[in-house]
């Protein structure tokens, strides 16, 4: 690669990373987020994506609307107040917004109305996982069935580029933890999380109750993907993985996350498995930032590998200069990732050659116009 090649690293799978980062250099892509809900992020202590579990209840549509619109002065929802840091959908919207990507927002199921025009895919919020009964099962077939519809018209608008699958599901890693281990993945203490420290404890606590009243806890056989999804997972899971198996089939496809789009990865993968669909792996990479797979709370590294054949990138994108205290604080650890984040600054590197001072530069100046005053 001839642009700053230091500013996306490769950590697992590094021959086919960097097969699909010299195809798809200079491409512009078209960015995906697909919000969602669980219950689970209720949680008391669960996520650190808003102050309380009625702050977190609006994250997702806070998120969509300041990606969708931008700084504004009276928002319908703002964005949730924070233990630290600042919402990673700041990073998001400068890079989409300075580089004019084309955007489209999935609901896949939020329990309140978004602001903001989204294809609304007639999903439903997820139940806590807790319980084993997060999603009824027609709901998981019509989403995934919705997911496929959607990736081929993705995929076929973009032959020549790639589309950018991005979440935005408070609680979003406790069920992807839940959906790693019920695909069999070897996946405890290996997730990462909101928290400069991760919950592990916690979030094992609560998918192993999830599973066992399932029935799906220390199975010898592999359940159905969408029978999983139904028990344990979340609507945007189902969403992104549909998303991701009909894409793939026309153009290139960068799933925008650490631990959850991992779980997508497992999961699209499961499913093509189960239901006989084709799987182009090859035109598939997991995109997220250094704070994620850099964790040392975490085995984002270690999960990708325990995956097998996924390659894993990140940005290198560093806030320990930023004029925003708010955005230093991701050097302490705190919030890490979020609305692809990861994956539109390392698309501004291939897109646009971006270097570390001018993605820095960006995300500061949009962070001037919120309360976040330089200190």
């Amino acid at each position: 690669m001839s642009r700053e090649v230091h500013l996306i690293r490769i950590h697992t799978q590094p021959s086919r990373g960097q097969v699909w980062l010299d195809q798809y250099m200079g491409q512009r892509p078209t960015f995906n987020c697909v919000l969602g809900f669980t219950a689970t992020g209720l949680i008391p202590g669960i996520s650190a994506a808003g102050l309380t579990p009625r702050d977190r209840e609006y994250t997702a549509v806070a998120d969509a609307e300041f990606l969708y619109r931008g700084h504004q002065p009276h928002p319908t929802y703002p964005l949730p107040p924070l233990h630290a840091g600042a919402s990673p959908v700041l990073i998001t919207r400068a890079i989409v917004d300075a580089l004019n990507v084309p955007l489209q927002l999935f609901n896949a199921g939020l329990p309140h109305e978004p602001s903001i025009p989204t294809i609304d895919l007639q999903g439903e919020p997820a139940q806590c996982l807790s319980d084993g009964k997060a999603l009824p099962l027609r709901t998981v077939y019509h989403l995934f069935r919705q997911g496929l519809r959607w990736g081929h018209q993705l995929g076929e608008s973009s032959q020549e580029s790639y589309q950018i699958i991005s979440e935005c599901v408070v609680g979003g890693t406790t069920t992807a933890l839940a959906v790693l281990l019920g695909l069999g993945v070897p996946a405890i203490g290996k997730v990462n999380s909101s928290h400069p420290v991760c919950n592990h404890g916690q979030k094992l606590m609560i998918v192993q109750q999830g599973l066992q009243l399932a029935q799906l806890w220390g199975q010898p056989l592999i359940p159905s993907p969408l029978e999983l999804v139904a028990a344990v997972g979340d609507p945007m899971q189902v969403v992104a993985a549909g998303l991701t198996i009909s894409a793939s089939q026309h153009c290139g496809v960068m799933l925008a996350g650490g631990t959850q789009m991992l779980a997508v990865y497992s999961l699209a993968r499961a499913m093509c498995t189960q239901y006989g669909l084709p799987w182009h792996s090859q035109r598939i990479v997991v995109g997220t930032t250094r704070w994620v797979a850099e964790d040392s709370t975490g085995d984002t590294v270690g999960l990708a590998t325990a995956i097998g054949d996924v390659p894993l990138l990140s940005t290198q994108l560093d806030f320990s200069e930023s004029r925003h205290a708010a955005l230093r604080a991701y050097e302490q650890g705190y919030v890490k990732e979020g609305v692809g984040a990861g994956a539109a600054a390392i698309a501004a590197v291939l897109y646009a050659g971006w270097t570390q001072p001018h993605l820095l530069a960006v995300v500061d100046q949009l962070a001037d116009q919120l309360i976040l005053k330089p200190t």
